[in-house]
């Protein structure tokens, strides 16, 4: 989902279509918080959706980690 908006950000009439206005609902809550830390490169280059995306990689390894140590246990 943060790719899809991502690249519908390079086709603004695109992003206000329906599908466009639910994936900002669904992603920008989880990318406002990066967006408040990591400012635009160059006031233009917003990476973070990018530093989103490897912390989101980073999470799901761990839980998958964390499932796999418990189900060792058993």
């Amino acid at each position: 989902m943060i790719i899809g908006y991502v690249l519908l950000s390079w086709l603004p009439n695109v992003r206000e279509s329906f599908v466009g206005q639910l994936l900002g609902k669904l992603v920008e809550p989880y990318l406002t918080p990066f967006r408040k830390i990591i400012p635009p490169i160059g006031g233009m280059l917003d990476i973070s959706p990018i530093i989103a995306l490897f912390a989101l990689q980073f999470v799901v390894l761990g839980i998958k980690e964390v499932i796999r140590y418990i189900a060792g246990m058993f």
